[in-house]
């Protein structure tokens, strides 16, 4: 088994064609063919189910190519790391982000990014805070933002941008008569609208919930969904409370579709992060991404 095998394996199983894979290789059909045979071969398993229309991954070829396209990422960041890689190489830049940094604060990172380095590509995976530590424990990614801080393997959190969260309710009389009012005397008496399990978002404002004296287990949770749209939607049409980032909300605070009550005296703030494993080498690009971000907020 080489790596040439193993990348010819790869392209087959993502473009579940041989002529595809072997064009994108510069290499023939039969040798790709070659290459995949030689594999099963040795591994004495089918990996490709072939049919009129192409080729699809058999059990066994799924599991190989989880650890086949490790491998060929890992190869890659060897050439990169020691400059053996050019833009041609297809090289790419993986960013792993949970929601508010990924809609609200990432789009004019990235922008800067490319302005300042063209030739880099970067791929942006959107996930909650936890599916973000994740892939950066199982180096899925390369670099990731997260709303909270997850006590989680060898990450190392750079705080960059500080958010507020806030309680989000609708514009009706009955809430407009509590302006003023802290929402932790009230907030036991409505219904709650949680972010999912996972989110930074959910973390950070049971946390914040807790230190302002509210019994996070007589919350009466009326739902717990992902979409922060249908969140706001949900609010405004008088299904519960919930608690969002203001930037999530600004358009309908402004609007005056929904109204927005800060989480104590001091509002509920909590960090933005960049995280990375600091115990696996990162790629250049990496390390210029985060020197964008410094420029940008710090």
């Amino acid at each position: 088994m080489n790596l040439k095998q193993l990348e010819a394996f790869v392209r087959v199983a993502e473009t579940k064609s041989f002529s595809a894979a072997a064009k994108q290789l510069y290499l023939t059909q039969p040798t790709v063919s070659a290459h995949i045979t030689s594999l099963e071969k040795e591994l004495n398993t089918c990996l490709l189910v072939r049919n009129t229309k192409g080729a699809v991954l058999s059990e066994s070829g799924k599991e190989l190519y989880a650890y086949a396209e490790q491998m060929l990422e890992l190869e890659q960041k060897i050439r990169l790391r020691f400059g053996l890689a050019g833009r041609q190489s297809g090289s790419v830049l993986r960013i792993a982000a949970s929601t508010i940094p990924s809609q609200y604060l990432l789009p004019a990172v990235m922008a800067q990014f490319r302005r300042s380095y063209p030739d880099e590509q970067l791929k942006l995976f959107e996930t909650d805070s936890s599916g973000v530590v994740e892939m950066i424990l199982s180096h899925k990614a390369d670099i990731g933002f997260t709303g909270t801080v997850m006590e989680k393997g060898n990450c190392t959190y750079i705080p960059f941008y500080q958010d507020e969260l806030v309680v989000l309710t609708p514009a009706d009389e009955r809430f407009r008569a509590r302006q003023g009012v802290d929402p932790a005397s009230w907030i036991l008496d409505e219904p709650v609208i949680l972010r999912e399990e996972g989110s930074g978002t959910r973390k950070e404002a049971l946390r914040l919930l807790a230190q302002l004296g509210v019994d996070i287990s007589r919350l009466n949770v009326a739902a717990m969904m992902e979409n922060q749209e249908t969140i706001k939607r949900s609010v405004a049409s008088g299904m519960g409370v919930s608690i969002l980032s203001r930037l999530a909300a600004a358009e309908e605070i402004r609007s005056g579709k929904l109204l927005a009550f800060p989480l104590g005296e001091t509002g509920g703030k909590r960090n933005i992060n960049v995280v990375y494993d600091a115990g696996y080498p990162s790629l250049p690009a990496a390390d210029k991404f985060i020197k964008t971000v410094r420029k940008m907020y710090l």
